[in-house]
């Protein structure tokens, strides 16, 4: 391959990294930091304002709990995949794939459906539980988002672990509780801290469960920093909450990413230990019964808000209906967020699309440079292609705000911005996909094909592209979900007529609209199943 084609390849992402990412990260940076000069005067106001402090004590608060609840469903169900076999243990870790793929304002809206004072729990008890608009809502929430992130990170390192220590551990004396405790626990330690770290940033970054489930009550910083912009229109405010939540993130980040290094190294351990079927004698025993009410609980937390919604898009009045749907699919239909919700659902697919196919080719440039070439300062480009896994898609759309409003870069308001904000929240989660896979591939096959003659371009195209497949569409299908998901980024910096399916349930959520809602989430849910089935099949792990 020759230099000058090295050359563009690196040069390419980094060009679309500080235009699309870098560049907007310094406009929120010049906006919070500068008044005739550098000046800390926003970020002291904020942090001296009693209400900032204590939202941004609420942000810490929430996800903390919210990581320690997902650690207390997670730990058992990892127990379980890691030791047993057992009927219908497939169909339960196919559902464990569902959350990553469900958007959460989908999700807001089924425990709505199910929580709310009109709802399907308040009707069957006779009284309203209290979970909605609350932190227990928020911590709900984020725990159905997050706790199949700590069941597969720690049921694959725990399957792993060499049982020659444990068997050592028993001969010494070692049973139960106190074996878990000084053996095996410390083995775990790698998976529990990089699942826990990972969900933490989830729920510190999270926008649209804290936004519809706690209200402006149990505001986050991100929901601090959306009314700040889009409610106040006080951009100082808000870049000055926009660089305390990167200064955090940042560091959240950092620590994730070492402990997945320490996960990485853990994980590498070539004994894998086979699960054990159950029979039917220990099936009708305590494990038995406690696997079986732990799976039946995982399949009611998980299934129950979307069948919530599926029910409620159907009904009306305790009759069934078609009403929403016919609403969603008529032309003439126009609700009111300007556009009709063809065009809504048409315009998710397209820059869904156009998501999967920018991102997959950046990420892939990048896999590549990371893991195949080496070169004078490797270490920083490694930093610099990262950094965007601790953005916000919140900090992400006040960046563009303030970078792309005026000439030359006069792209507010443009379906091609929206793309290239979806590219930048959804290509770290693709570059993890085909690095997951990528890394598995031996130089040595590379090797082989150019001593046969092959040079470095052909033998990636025609050896280790289709060896990497499985990792590429994973990471495809990712962005595509996570695409179509999207809200906060593209609120921020939509026109009416680019709106999204997302965006047009948040807004028949904000007027009540319950039905057509449920409607336009179903259809949205239509395409997430897809997609979970897909990622599902192909059966690479991205975490």
């Amino acid at each position: 391959m020759g230099m000058r084609l090295k050359n563009l390849i690196v040069l390419l992402p980094l060009i679309f990294l500080f235009l699309f990412f870098y560049f907007p990260l310094i406009s929120i940076l010049k906006e919070g930091l500068w008044n005739n000069g550098i000046t800390l005067k926003y970020i002291l106001r904020v942090i001296s304002n009693n209400y900032h402090r204590r939202i941004i004590f609420f942000t810490f608060w929430q996800a903390l709990a919210s990581t320690l609840f997902t650690l207390l469903l997670g730990l058992p169900g990892a127990y379980i995949f890691a030791k047993y076999d057992f009927p219908g243990k497939g169909i339960l870790k196919a559902l464990l794939t569902v959350p990553f793929v469900m958007p959460s304002i989908m999700v807001a809206l089924g425990f709505i459906i199910l929580f709310g004072r009109s709802g399907i729990l308040a009707h069957l008890i006779g009284r309203d539980l209290g979970i909605l608009y609350s932190w227990k809502a928020i911590i709900l929430a984020h725990v159905f988002y997050n706790f199949p992130v700590v069941v597969r990170m720690v049921s694959s390192l725990w399957q792993r672990i060499n049982p020659h220590y444990e068997e050592a551990a028993l001969s010494l004396g070692a049973r139960g509780f106190t074996l878990f405790r000084k053996v095996t626990l410390p083995m775990l330690m790698p998976a529990i801290f990089a699942s826990s770290m990972l969900t933490f940033v989830f729920c510190f970054l999270s926008f649209s469960i804290p936004l519809i489930l706690g209200g402006y009550q149990y505001a986050t910083i991100e929901v601090d920093i959306f009314t700040a912009i889009m409610t106040l229109l006080d951009f100082k405010t808000g870049a000055a909450l926009a660089i305390i939540q990167i200064s955090l993130s940042f560091i959240f980040m950092y620590l994730y990413l070492k402990s997945l290094d320490l996960y990485v190294k853990a994980e590498e351990q070539r004994i894998f230990k086979e699960p054990v079927p159950l029979t039917l004698r220990e099936l009708l025993s305590v494990n038995g019964v406690f696997i079986a009410a732990y799976s039946a609980m995982v399949f009611i937390f998980i299934l129950s808000p979307l069948m919530a919604v599926v029910y409620h898009s159907f009904t009306y009045g305790g009759g069934f209906t078609l009403e929403w749907y016919r609403r969603v699919f008529s032309p003439e239909y126009n609700p009111i967020f300007g556009a009709n919700s063809i065009t809504a659902i048409r315009n998710s697919l397209f820059f869904g699309f156009s998501t999967v196919l920018i991102s997959t080719l950046l990420a892939l440039s990048i896999a590549y440079i990371m893991y195949r070439w080496e070169f004078k300062g490797k270490n920083l480009f490694d930093a610099l292609v990262m950094l965007p896994l601790a953005s916000s898609a919140i900090t992400l759309g006040l960046g563009y705000i303030r970078a792309f409003h005026k000439p030359p870069l006069n792209l507010l308001g443009t379906w091609y911005l929206i793309v290239f904000a979806h590219t930048i929240i959804a290509y770290p989660f693709v570059l993890r996909a085909i690095s997951t896979v990528l890394k598995k591939i031996k130089p040595s096959l590379k090797e082989a094909a150019m001593s046969l003659g092959a040079n470095e371009l052909e033998a990636f195209l025609k050896v280790e592209l289709p060896l990497a497949f499985g990792g590429i569409v994973v990471g495809a299908i990712f962005a595509f979900a996570m695409s179509i998901a999207e809200l906060g980024a593209t609120y921020m910096i939509y026109k009416p007529e680019y709106t999204t399916i997302t965006i047009a349930i948040y807004r028949f959520l904000g007027s009540r609209q319950f039905g057509p809602a449920s409607a336009m989430s179903v259809i949205l849910m239509v395409v997430s199943t897809i997609a979970f089935i897909l990622i599902e099949r192909t059966g690479e792990e991205i975490w």
